[in-house]
């Protein structure tokens, strides 16, 4: 059973909730942070993303990267970062679990068009999705990594309730079909991160994009 667990970037909204859910649960969780920590997690490892070591992430079972970052100038550091914990996980049997976007789904069933290049898709959001649907495309083509990259609903609610209920779809942009949103909130996404970490079936979804919504 997975026990160990280490959310890197933990100290940001999604890292946060992910910390908390996963202490509530009764597991062992560490926050990689660069600054104090401001999570609920009892064991730190106080340095940069880009300074962590294969070392640092060694024994753990789940390795969660809630990295995120928004302004244009940094939008190439969702490649590099990705890579640096791929590089230092290579080759062991920790999980990856990446918190992704979900301007990179696909909205059709033979995955040519990406919902970024859809009409009405926000030009501010364009960049930010299109830096994490690159990351996403960098991760497949590796085989040396257990990665999952796990997309939430187009509307990520960080104010959004914990309702304890979600649905786990796959590579394709969906709906809700009683309400017609894709949504989700950051707590009930943190509750499915949580999941796919501890619940789910060994290597169920190991070397692929998994998403999730209301």
């Amino acid at each position: 059973m997975t026990n160990r667990i280490a959310v890197v970037a933990a100290n940001g909204k999604s890292g946060r909730l992910i910390v908390q859910e996963a202490v509530d649960r009764g597991l062992d969780v560490t926050a990689a942070v660069r600054g104090d920590n401001k999570t609920a997690a009892p064991h730190v490892i106080a340095k940069d993303l880009f300074d962590l070591t294969a070392a640092d992430l060694a024994g753990f079972d789940v390795v969660v990267d809630a990295f995120g970052t928004w302004a244009p100038e940094s939008l190439p550091l969702h490649s590099a970062s990705l890579k640096h914990l791929a590089d230092i996980l290579s080759g062991t049997d920790t999980r990856l679990i990446v918190v992704g976007g979900a301007g990179s789904l696909y909205v059709d069933p033979e995955h040519t068009t990406q919902l970024y290049d859809t009409e009405g898709f926000p030009e501010e959001y364009k960049p930010l999705a299109k830096a994490q649907g690159k990351a996403l495309a960098e991760l497949r083509e590796r085989d040396d990594v257990k990665w999952t990259f796990v997309s939430p609903a187009a509307d990520f609610r960080a104010d959004g309730p914990r309702t304890g209920a979600y649905a786990l779809t796959g590579e394709e942009f969906s709906v809700n079909e009683s309400t017609g949103e894709s949504a989700i909130s950051y707590a009930d996404y943190a509750i499915a991160i949580v999941d796919e970490a501890v619940a789910a079936p060994a290597n169920a979804h190991v070397g692929e994009r998994i998403s999730v919504r209301w």
